[in-house]
């Protein structure tokens, strides 16, 4: 056998070796903890989502899956860090209409392409949010509010968590649908609305139903309209907005699975799949229920399009409003 024809046959037995390596690697994926990113802080309706499924989602993968809470910048911060991770599939994250919805239409410079550095693995959940009032509000019904608001433009107050945040965006929708003008107050987070809210500082805010219920129910706060495709089991006498007339708000927000781009297909394959046998358990469906969880499992390609619909929704506001932060 001549030299070459030695060298040839080395080089093609080293290349068949090495081909079936990454197949073994995805295939014994995961040899060590999966992190979650959750690109808000902890307790919040984002937060709860990740938590259940991380917990209910570890033992279908064989191993841990780790929650770290990186919030900032409206949950640019946190996605960042995803889109930038290593493609292994040991860091993945929650995306949610805030991070790929509001706030690519919103932000001038954003550190992150919200469709091309992220590759969807599944939607979870969609939770409601809320528009409810303080007490001190002489109004019982959103007709009423929207009475009020109508007869004093600029008078009643909203809070968001922040410029540019997705109850900011939400609520300028909600303005230019209703034809009424309320002044908005922007918060370092959805804390600090909530406080003031709570104190009668402000008349009004919108937030994720889990967070805002127990002040509900106490009467703290006055809820007048739900935000999700059908009313609330834990607030039934509450209409939704398309109820009320304003059929465009008929989606609330979602919870979903992401891993950055370029991840292996058959990691993303271990991911889906765990996540969807994690939703299918009896403990998740039963506390998914009690956050007015609606299940949103689904394929990629279907959230991918639920994603790119996000987008196209909240640049048509986000314009209409003239919402742009540099």
């Amino acid at each position: 056998m001549t030299t070459f024809a030695r060298r040839s046959l080395l080089a093609l037995a080293a290349s068949l070796s090495l081909a079936p390596l990454g197949a073994l690697a995805n295939s014994d994926y995961p040899q060590k903890p999966v992190k979650l990113i959750v690109p808000f802080a902890a307790g919040g309706s984002t937060d709860m989502v990740a938590r259940l499924l991380a917990d209910k989602m570890g033992p279908f993968l064989g191993k841990t899956v780790v929650i770290e809470n990186r919030g900032g910048g409206g949950g640019t911060l946190g996605a960042d860090a995803v889109a930038k991770a290593a493609p292994d599939g040991y860091t993945i994250g929650m995306a949610t209409q805030s991070t790929h919805g509001s706030n690519p239409a919103v932000y001038a410079k954003l550190p992150y392409d919200a469709v091309k550095d992220f590759a969807p693995i599944t939607n979870v959940l969609a939770v409601p949010s809320v528009f409810v009032v303080h007490p001190s509000v002489p109004a019982k019904t959103m007709k009423e509010f929207i009475a009020l608001a109508k007869a004093a433009p600029g008078k009643y107050t909203f809070a968001s968590p922040g410029n540019g945040s997705l109850g900011h965006v939400n609520i300028e929708n909600f303005m230019d649908l209703a034809g009424i003008e309320l002044l908005h107050i922007p918060y370092k987070g959805a804390g600090q609305a909530s406080t003031d809210a709570l104190a009668g500082v402000v008349n009004a805010m919108t937030d994720n139903l889990p967070s805002t219920l127990p002040n509900v129910k106490t009467g703290k706060l006055r809820a007048l309209a739900v935000l999700a495709p059908q009313r609330a089991a834990v607030l039934p006498d509450v209409p939704t907005y398309k109820e009320l007339g304003f059929a465009e708000m008929a989606e609330g927000g979602w919870f979903g699975l992401v891993a950055p781009a370029g991840t292996p297909p058959a990691v993303l394959k271990k991911l889906h799949e765990a996540a969807h046998k994690a939703m299918q358990t009896p403990d998740f469906k039963e506390k998914a229920a009690s956050i007015s969880g609606i299940p949103m499992a689904n394929s990629p390609e279907q959230f991918a399009t639920q994603i790119k619909a996000a987008l196209d929704k909240y640049q048509r506001i986000a314009t209409k409003a003239k919402i742009k932060i540099e």
